[in-house]
């Protein structure tokens, strides 16, 4: 394929199309001067679109795109216009049965290939790359990166002006599920402690869900100074993260994001939490729940914190 035009669909969660983008930065670094575009939730792919990996990203919530899942059905004209201007189409979806993927077919696509969205025993982010192997595209250590652009970064500095000086330590006490939440208490004596021992300003993230648990955890830290960083677009929320100098939180796709940024994170995963999740990354340390996990948190902080030290 010379410049092809390229389609990653992917639908999911946050952490979800995270995990993806090594294989569509393996896609971008095959044909660079390609198209490559996604279909999937605009909130999330924008942290794609323009921002090295897609030239251009599409809603997946569109009606239409229901005739999609129905066997032989009567495709939407514009849609099956669309899906047909693309040379290849990766698929992400849970398609068990290939419907989405004939009727892309159907509409005249050259290759189309179906990706599992559900790893089992391989790390996400490698096994969202091993679809791309019938491409002759292998990826050895897959990470995700994220990319802000300039306005992010404009946008962040402006923001921080509200926390104060540096260096900042983000905390996000939440998750999709309160399963996967470390006890807010042992969130606040981690913070209370790296306010008090390491000078630290403290920006507490609040995702859609996470109200009532950041409001108990805000509680726990009077009367230090705390900044809630809530209702960010997620690329503006990925700028914010890029100046912190630690993230602290539960297995979350804002935790995912803090990786994917560069900056130090310290990961608090439960039972309900495999392994095949875990953020990836140098600078990642991920904590198990046990009964010295607060301590085990601490240790991991504390090593990230002697290594900010001596690169001063």
């Amino acid at each position: 394929m010379k410049t092809p035009r390229i389609l990653v669909v992917r639908g999911g969660a946050i952490g979800d199309f995270i995990m993806t983008l090594p294989a569509v930065g393996a896609l971008r670094e095959r044909w660079p001067d390609g198209h490559i575009e996604i279909l999937g939730y605009p909130h999330i792919t924008e942290l794609a679109r323009g921002r090295y990996y897609a030239d251009a990203t599409r809603s997946i919530d569109a009606k239409p795109m229901a005739g999609f899942f129905i066997p032989n059905s009567e495709l939407d004209p514009g849609l099956k216009e669309y899906f047909g201007g693309f040379d290849l189409v990766i698929s992400y979806l849970f398609d068990p049965d290939s419907l989405f993927a004939n009727n892309v077919r159907r509409c005249g696509v050259k290759q189309v290939i179906e990706a599992s969205p559900r790893p089992k025993d391989t790390h996400a982010a490698k096994h969202y790359c091993r679809p791309l192997e019938s491409l002759a595209i292998y990826v050895d250590e897959p990470r995700p990166r994220i990319h802000p652009s300039d306005s992010d970064r404009e946008g962040a500095s402006r923001f921080l002006k509200m926390v104060g000086r540096e260096p900042i330590v983000a905390i996000h006490p939440g998750s999709g599920s309160e399963k996967k939440n470390w006890p807010v208490e042992n969130f606040a004596a981690v913070a209370r402690w790296v306010a008090d021992e390491m000078a630290a300003q403290l920006l507490i993230v609040e995702g859609e869900a996470d109200e009532h648990v950041v409001g108990r955890f805000a509680k726990l830290l009077e009367p230090r100074p705390i900044t809630v960083a809530s209702r960010l677009k997620l690329v503006e929320l990925a700028a914010v993260l890029e100046r912190c100098a630690l993230f602290l939180g539960n297995d979350s796709g804002v935790t995912h994001l803090a990786a994917a940024v560069g900056i130090p994170v310290v990961a608090v995963f439960g039972s309900v939490s495999p392994p095949i999740w875990e953020p990836c990354g140098e600078r990642v340390r991920v904590v198990r729940f046990c009964d010295n996990d607060v301590a085990g948190v601490l240790g991991a902080i504390e090593e990230f914190w002697a290594n900010r030290r001596g690169n001063c």
